[in-house]
């Protein structure tokens, strides 16, 4: 048995590591890259293998770094399952499609903007010969429906006639809705067949709703072989969920090879204890001066516990009354997908809502913004207020608009409550934000660009990293010596080089064998 690693591997993004044996091959994870639009187009669109070739695929959980490729598998040849937890199956029904028609909005996009450059420069170097032709405002119209639609056939026909290549999405909304009907789901602790001798049982891994550790059961030249992969592993304590597994299968306790994620190899999260205080300071500072506290929150996992989170402090009167919008189609979507999973609810969430007859994340004020008209009213609107919205690095969605609006004024906060990749907007507000709050707003306030205009970052940035979906250090090493695990190599993935060597560096002063691996590697198991 081999596991070559093809995603996620020293970065964070693109999940994708392949079990390989003399019958089968078994895929885990199959997720998308982000980061520079170009590079990670590149990355996206190749894939490493022939999807024929696999027997199936076990994916560790919904989230698009994750799943997101899945499309691309399913539409090239792939004819086996995608086996997972049900409600990992019940999130991506939400998430791929949602995926596919990003995919194709992005595209649509490129075409309009290489288009409308192409026709600029034919106009302007025909008007110097003296001919009249419609200027930019009118090119613009005339591939438009209104203010907001493309004219998406109009553009595909003139780049048609004008022979300029067409840019494709990476899949489309018919292919994401194939891609479900791959979707094999199972509950945790079921033991179920993903190939000849090979067998996959689902832990909780408690990062987000339907979250799992695969622990791979294998036969191989007589001998038993076991690979776990931790997919993400969650924070201890948190609110909804239950902790990371740690009790495992007496049958399943030796592992050969744990594939694990060190997203924050070198960093301590601070206590989940102070995640209400903190929410409720940063709230309060900003409501106060009469600003906007603007989240980027990635529509499955974060939402929810943000609204779980605002619930208790309306409940116990810490809440300024003003409203707070959800402005996500899809984290509307998910948070209904959490409400038809309370199976997977820790005790206190029970506890705490659910036996009082509470939903715990609607609630008076909370108001669900659904069409594109009442985000851009959303977006006008200069009153205390707090806005969650996707997506989460701020790289895409809704998010975007509401910072072109928000982020020259120092009323406002820009709060950060997630993972930033590198090379994301996310990651560059998060770092001059607070290099620039840590200076004591002293100078200019720095710039940042999208939507190709610079905009100067006056809006405070502020974080709180104890919203983390993701185990900390010290979360890592407590679910690996708190388990009853007994594990002979560990490979780091999921975490950028840095993060990764540092963890490394960490377990082999515990004693453990670890090794962080390069994408593309294969390394042997047993």
């Amino acid at each position: 048995m081999y596991i070559t690693f093809y995603g996620a591997v020293r970065e964070v993004t693109g999940s994708m590591h392949l079990v390989t044996t003399e019958q089968d091959r078994i895929l885990l994870d199959c997720g998308l890259f982000q980061g520079r639009r170009r590079e990670t187009a590149e990355k996206n669109r190749v894939m490493p293998f022939d999807p024929g070739m696999l027997t199936n695929v076990v994916l560790s959980h919904a989230h698009t770094d994750h799943s997101g490729r899945i499309p691309l598998v399913t539409k090239n040849g792939f004819t086996g399952r995608i086996v997972c937890t049900r409600a990992t199956k019940s999130a991506c029904e939400y998430l791929l499609p949602d995926s596919a028609s990003i995919q194709e909005s992005d595209a649509d996009y490129l075409n309009y903007k290489n288009l409308r450059t192409v026709l600029s420069q034919k106009s302007a170097v025909l008007s110097n010969k003296g001919e009249a032709l419609p200027d930019l405002g009118h090119i613009k119209k005339m591939l438009k429906k209104g203010r907001h639609e493309l004219n998406v056939e109009t553009i595909n026909d003139l780049m048609a006639k004008l022979r300029l290549e067409i840019v494709q999405p990476l899949y489309t909304l018919p292919d994401a809705e194939k891609a479900l009907s791959y979707f094999d789901p199972y509950p945790y602790k079921t033991t179920v067949g993903i190939g000849n001798q090979m067998t996959c049982t689902f832990y909780d891994a408690g990062h987000i709703l339907g979250s799992a550790i695969s622990m791979i059961s294998a036969q191989a030249n007589g001998r038993s072989l076991r690979v776990c992969f931790s997919g993400d592993i969650g924070r201890f304590d948190k609110p909804i969920l239950n902790d990371p597994e740690r009790v495992f299968a007496e049958t399943e306790r030796d592992v050969d090879l744990l594939i694990m994620e060190s997203t924050y190899g070198d960093r301590l999260h601070e206590p989940v204890a102070d995640l209400k205080g903190q929410l409720a300071a940063v709230l309060d500072e900003t409501l106060r001066r009469g600003g906007t506290v603007l989240i980027p929150a990635f529509a499955f996992g974060r939402t929810q516990v943000l609204l779980y989170v605002l619930h208790e402090l309306c409940n116990e009167k810490r809440l300024p009354r003003v409203p707070i919008y959800v402005d996500s189609p899809l984290a509307v979507n998910l948070t209904k997908v959490f409400a038809e999973h309370p199976e997977v609810y820790d005790h206190e969430t029970q506890d705490t809502f659910l036996s009082k007859g509470q939903n715990p994340f609607l609630f008076d004020p909370i108001r669900l913004v659904g069409s594109v008209e009442e985000s851009m009213a959303l977006n006008r609107q200069d009153q205390p207020q707090i806005i969650i919205a996707a997506s989460g690095m701020c790289e895409a969605g809704r998010i975007l608009h509401h910072l072109r609006f928000k982020v020259h004024n120092e009323r406002n906060t820009i709060l950060i409550v997630g993972y930033m990749a590198q090379n994301t907007l996310g990651r560059r507000i998060e770092e001059l934000g607070l290099d620039y709050e840590r200076s004591g707003r002293r100078g200019d306030a720095p710039i940042v660009k999208f939507f190709n205009k610079e905009y100067p970052l006056k809006a405070h940035v502020a974080k709180i990293g104890g919203f983390s979906g993701h185990a900390d250090k010290a979360e890592m090493l407590r679910f690996l010596k708190q388990s009853n695990l007994r594990i002979r190599k560990i490979a780091l993935v999921h975490g950028e080089e840095e993060q990764a060597l540092h963890f490394a560096q960490t377990l082999q002063s515990e004693g453990y064998s670890v090794m962080v691996p390069r994408r593309g590697e294969s390394v042997p198991v047993g």
